[in-house]
């Protein structure tokens, strides 16, 4: 691919992961994307740890999902080096790979797997994770590929944080609107203020046990039934 067909493919990424609609359509595009970006890519995905859970959270076929799962099976590979701080890993040839043998071997004789190129996606308070390019041929990531997949990787660091903020700003807002609608039905059948309301949802939550949005949901679900004013008890 010549440099300007591969910044315009960049441009088109960014583009395309800005108008996407919430994260997994985020996630989604980001690894689609990657396939056009570095052509010698046979399938791309994103590898992520968040609160000490790791897993794949975006694959463009089952290979990545595979792969990544020997990772975790195995204890060892880029994806993991990637995830523990080195920006770039990059393996010009599984056959022959000393670095992780035992996730290499698998992944060259169980998936025909050849060259790998992880780049760290991003590090924060909520978790940190990495771009990961999977080829079937040998040598299949040019310093040029690299220098793509590190610019891609950024971007999705980017396109991620702000579509996680939007989905915790729509959840937000809905888990206020649900809140507001349960007050509403305590203070019509209670005959009691938004004020007093409220205060009887937030001493449910805390003798139950069960969030506040929670809470408010399951009194807005029960709306229709005669006794609307009863609220969780605590969970055992």
């Amino acid at each position: 691919m010549k440099h300007q067909e591969r910044a315009g493919a960049l441009a088109d990424a960014a583009l395309a992961m800005q108008t996407s609609r919430g994260e997994t359509s985020t996630l989604l595009a980001a690894v689609e994307q990657a396939l056009v970006i570095v052509p010698g890519c046979t399938a791309a995905g994103l590898f992520e740890s968040v609160r000490g859970q790791v897993r794949t959270t975006a694959a463009t076929s089952d290979l990545v999902r595979r792969g990544d799962q020997l990772q975790l099976q195995y204890g060892e590979g880029p994806c993991l080096t990637a995830l523990v701080g080195q920006q770039l890993v990059l393996s010009h040839d599984l056959a022959v790979e000393q670095r992780w043998i035992g996730w290499s071997w698998a992944a060259y004789n169980e998936l025909g797997l050849r060259s790998m190129l992880s780049v760290r996606l991003y590090a924060g308070s909520g978790g940190h994770g990495s771009l990961n390019l999977y080829s079937t041929d040998p040598d299949a990531f040019d310093e040029y590929d690299q220098a793509a997949a590190i610019t891609l990787a950024a971007q999705i660091s980017a396109a991620l944080a702000a579509a996680r903020r939007d989905d915790q700003l729509t959840a937000s807002v809905a888990s206020r609107t649900l809140i507001g609608q349960a007050q509403g039905i305590l203070m019509e059948r209670l005959g009691i203020d938004a004020t007093q309301a409220f205060d009887v949802l937030v001493e449910a939550s805390q003798r139950s046990n069960v969030k506040l949005f929670k809470v408010a949901e399951q009194l807005v679900a029960m709306r229709g039934k005669p006794d609307a004013s009863a609220l969780p008890t605590r969970q055992r």
